[in-house]
């Protein structure tokens, strides 16, 4: 009698990889250093802007253990220009981006020369001996600035600093109407603009790079999330053959879009190893971190909203202006982009416009940030429904229910031209209305303001969905995106019985180890410690897309599940030619086939066993269980939930406490709560680090002010509250298993429902916003202002409507 093993599917599961990951036992790059290996130290530019008109090492090449110094001018001809894989218009201004600077420098922190030394501390101590002459440039940081008619140029060639406009108009594209002619006919129209601080990814694990072009292919070893991609753009790059390179990202310590890039120390490296015939190795300080790799968010938003008096929404317009930096990195220009989809939410909004005009400044470069748009949007759109309630005098979640798409009104054509496929919006708010305790704290609220409590309570709320699993194919490349959004998978179940997964997805942090093994358990009938999962390496698993928008799960999961079927359905042939039975009569469950109607049958290991050995086997059939599969979805999935935060704002000090932040997410079927619990929590984290403390800053010279973490604040435990959180199932139909993607859905709902709630508190005060971060200081200064304007605070009870629409942060 065969043992039936417990389900995985839903089963908590500590992760196989915390093992060794908490007892030091990992493998990150920087562990790494083959024989002979040569340390990389980089000198970066120390101003914003500006030509290089001389470089003197020589006194660098004499220093000790110094095998090497190189500068952009030695290795132009080599190193080629950064690839950007999104040209999001046909009349998109791309401007070369050489890895090391030969002539002018665009950035503070550029990458200008590079030694080779026996030590990393040799390296870094020849740096103080290269010396360098710089003629400053004008200097555009201003997004706006940049494009007035007489600024400064970032790129002279380019006789512009914009990058591209990009539009999108429901009534052109035959999803909506008009936007112009609500705004006009408006009973009800509100006007803001917000804006979007730039913000630092600062992954745990510093950027890494090892490169030894020692063997018959040249070998790199990166901190990255994207290795297939990284292959490939080398050798499209660079001219070497794709087949000669072969790329590993061992274990990596968080990436969140940070890691999802063609490096310009990934090229140098590469191209340094080349020249030198030895292995080079690369590690950067945080420091380095934070002034050089990419940045993200750093966006003015203007949005215009109608309505009518009974608040229903008519039209909403968004204006952005992204701020690309100094160059186009992987997918900068198509980050806000992203958002166009975005912005109208869970609302049934009958007509839209957007339009995104990009700009290079001499700053950093962005591009992807956890959630990579999605969040800018559902920030805008979830504070203008503050608003829109606010001029409506109507309470915010009464506006939200009366404008959401109703659960039976699935399958459902946005206004932006996507289709979502499934979701209940008023089950997860039901279930955090009551989680929150709603109506009590709206009551306490009234309370404090009638008693002119210095400490006045707000209540912020974000209902929203976003669009993840990236993919499909054909809709990436009707955006003009380089590439596809498929993912595959191989299982091989070796003659033993046990099983090898193979995934292009390649994980940094998300558990992928353990919810593959989960999978393919329940898949095959196998045990999850029988299941191991290989990834990370594009010479074990050589098809792949990577891991980055909430994709792993809902594309390389499936993958892994396609594979897993052929595996069964291969071997069901096999077991029926044992059996000496038709093959429809075979029948699999628990990892055993049986003839149906009777007790005879046989486990999958046998029937792996009879493989291996290939001494009896039907015609045709290849002595093996193994199995390849690609999965390109039809469709997005469509993560959602409501979000609701409390805050104590103190009037006097600006001071904000969360005193109670409790969310509902829905994202279909859950493989592990566990995984899952672990990717909201660490996306709240970021989330309310935007809305209360995370924020690049610039002088007017171009540095960069907040350089190390002492200067850029990014939250600890003691910072933030205990979460409530929970779930809801709404299974996606877009996959097999009904998954959608967990791991951007706290950083994209968090931000809005904290200042919401900031707002919410001050807005008897006359206050109608509050610049992100909303530090001690900024919150002080809107209430001040506020005062100073001659705002009153309006009577008890008359909080909401107090406003008017005309009169936002323009």
């Amino acid at each position: 009698m065969t043992s039936v093993l417990e389900p995985e599917l839903g089963r908590a599961r500590k992760r196989k990889e915390d093992a060794r990951l908490i007892t030091g036992r990992t493998r990150w790059t920087d562990n790494l250093t083959p024989m002979g290996t040569l340390h990389l130290a980089i000198l970066r530019s120390p101003v914003a802007h500006a030509r290089i008109t001389s470089i003197n090492t020589d006194e660098a090449r004499r220093m000790p253990g110094v095998s090497a110094v190189f500068t952009g001018r030695d290795i132009a001809d080599e190193q080629g220009s950064l690839p950007c894989a999104w040209p999001v218009t046909e009349d998109m201004k791309a401007p070369a981006a050489p890895p090391l600077a030969v002539d002018e420098v665009c950035f503070a922190g550029e990458a200008v020369a590079v030694v080779a030394a026996r030590s990393a501390a040799e390296a870094r101590d020849a740096l103080d001996a290269i010396d360098i002459d710089y003629e400053d440039l004008p200097v555009v940081l201003d997004m706006k600035a940049a494009l007035e008619p007489d600024s400064p140029l970032v790129h002279d060639d380019l006789g512009t600093n914009r990058n591209a406009t990009w539009t999108f108009d429901s009534a052109e594209a035959g999803t909506g109407g008009d936007v112009e002619q609500a705004l006009s006919s408006a009973e009800v129209r509100v006007d803001r603009t917000f804006r979007q601080q730039r913000l630092i990814p600062a992954f745990m694990e510093p950027r890494s790079v090892v490169v030894d072009p020692t063997g018959e292919q040249i070998t790199m070893w990166s901190a990255t999330q994207v290795p297939h991609i990284l292959r490939l753009m080398l050798s499209m790059s660079l001219g070497v053959p794709e087949q000669k390179i072969r790329v590993i990202a061992p274990d990596v310590g968080g990436g969140f879009g940070g890691k999802l890039q063609v490096t310009p120390e990934e090229v140098i490296a590469f191209v340094l190893a080349g020249k030198l015939g030895r292995p080079v190795k690369w590690t950067e300080s945080r420091s380095e971190t934070m002034v050089s790799a990419h940045h993200g968010r750093d966006q003015i938003q203007k949005l215009s909203m109608s309505a009518t008096k009974d608040g229903r929404i008519t039209g909403l317009k968004v204006d952005l202006l992204a701020d690309m930096g100094a160059y186009l990195r992987l997918v900068t220009p198509g980050i806000p982009i992203l958002g166009a989809f975005m912005f109208n939410s869970i609302y049934k909004i009958p007509a839209y416009h957007f339009s995104c005009t990009n700009v290079f400044t001499n700053k950093t470069p962005t591009d992807a940030y956890r959630g990579a748009g999605r969040p800018e949007a559902t920030f805008a759109i979830e504070r203008m429904m503050d608003e829109l309630a606010a001029e409506l005098g109507m309470d915010p979640m009464e506006l939200r229910r009366k404008n959401w798409i109703a659960h039976d009104e699935f399958p459902y054509d946005t206004v932006a031209g996507l289709t979502y496929d499934s979701g209940n919006y008023e089950a997860a708010t039901d279930k955090a209305v009551g989680l929150f305790g709603y109506q009590a704290l709206r009551e306490e609220q009234e309370e404090r303001r009638r008693s002119g409590d210095p400490v006045q309570l707000g209540i912020g709320i974000s209902t929203f969905t976003e669009m993840c699993g990236l993919a499909p194919s054909r809709v990436l490349g009707s955006l003009s995106y380089g590439a596809g959004g498929w993912e595959h998978a191989s299982i091989r179940v070796l003659p033993t019985g046990k099983v090898e997964v193979v995934t292009g997805s390649s994980p940094h942090g998300q558990g992928h180890e353990t919810a593959w093994s989960q999978i393919v358990a329940d898949r095959l009938g196998v045990a999850f410690e029988d299941v191991e999962v290989l990834h990370g390496d594009t010479q074990v698993s050589p098809k792949g897309m990577d891991t980055y928008g909430s994709r792993s799960l809902a594309v390389g999961g499936m993958a892994v599940v396609s594979a897993a079927d052929k595996v069964v359905e291969k071997a069901k042939k096999i077991a029926a030619h044992l059996l000496e039975c038709a093959e429809d009569d075979v029948e699999f469950a628990s990892g055993r086939f049986g003839v149906r109607g009777t007790d005879r049958g046989t486990a999958l290991a046998e029937v792996a066993l009879a493989a291996f050995a290939a001494h009896d086997l039907p015609e045709g059939v290849e002595p093996n269980l193994d199995a390849d599969a690609t999965f390109d979805p039809e469709n997005f999935s469509f993560p959602h939930g409501t979000h609701l935060c409390a805050t104590e704002v103190d009037t006097e000090t600006g001071e904000v406490k969360i005193r109670k932040y409790v969310c509902v997410d829905d994202i279909g079927t859950v493989v592990n709560p566990l995984i899952v619990e672990g990717q909201v929590h660490g996306g709240l984290a970021q989330g309310i680090a935007q809305a209360l403390f995370e924020e690049a800053v610039y002088d007017e010279t171009g540095t960069l002010t907040t350089g190390t973490l002492a200067d850029y604040l990014i939250p600890s435990a003691a910072d933030l509250p205990e979460f409530v959180t929970d779930r809801t199932e709404t299974r996606a139909t877009s996959n097999a298993l009904g998954v959608k993607g967990v791991g951007e859905a706290g950083t994209i709902a968090s931000t809005p429902a904290v200042v919401n709630a900031v707002v919410d508190a001050l807005r008897p005060m006359g206050v109608n916003d509050v610049e992100m971060p909303c530090s001690p200081q900024r919150v002080w200064r809107a209430v001040t202002g506020a005062r100073g304007s001659g705002a009153t605070a309006p009577e008890a009870g008359g909080g909401l409507g107090s406003m008017n629409a005309q009169g936002g942060n323009r």
